[in-house]
């Protein structure tokens, strides 16, 4: 039930068309939520016949021309019904997380270059993140719209904080094992 939600929330932000929404989740929201832009299509049909949201009306009507939505106040009222819906946190599913409790039993073969691979891949996450806060965050400015992005992104560079430490200490783990257990 997300996708919809997140789409609602893109477009009161700022009217958008389709593509310019597939090009915004790509750089902000896909961080944390990512679409396909047949998701975000399909989506858009869905909530529009739902009265969630309308094409804004264009001077004149050309084929091929990219319709932009805003959001309509039922799109609002779902959304603001949302934010504040009870829900559990999602259990953590990542196959990094099985395979190293596979090399318990089968041992760690090839695992830690694969650990470094990770590694490297979410110290690139960390810089982007970092690189968004320097961007879009300059000292200074405190918007209250600035502050919920910001404990967004805390949670982004907060997670790759942790993978980074847990994955240091679990190629620690690996590299001082002398073989496959039996």
């Amino acid at each position: 039930m997300s996708l919809p939600h997140a789409i609602l929330t893109a477009l009161l932000e700022k009217p958008s068309s389709g593509l310019e929404l597939t090009r915004r989740f790509d750089k902000s929201i896909g961080y944390f939520w990512s679409a396909t832009h047949q998701q975000i299509y399909r989506e858009l049909g869905r909530l529009e016949d739902a009265g969630l949201i309308r094409a804004l009306p264009s001077e004149a009507p050309v084929r091929g021309q990219k319709k932009e939505y805003e959001v309509l106040p039922a799109g609002s009222a779902e959304l603001g019904r949302w934010v504040g819906e009870r829900q559990d946190p999602k259990q953590v599913r990542d196959p990094l997380l099985l395979r190293i409790r596979a090399a318990a039993v089968v041992g760690p073969q090839g695992l830690a270059e694969e650990l470094r691979r990770h590694l490297e891949l979410h110290r690139a996450q960390l810089a982007e993140y970092e690189a968004i806060e320097e961007k879009d965050f300059p000292a200074g400015r405190d918007a209250a719209q600035d502050r919920l992005r910001r404990v967004v992104l805390h949670a982004g560079t907060g997670l790759e904080t942790f993978w980074l430490r847990w994955l240091e200490e679990a190629l620690a783990t690996v590299e001082g094992m002398s073989g496959p257990r039996t």
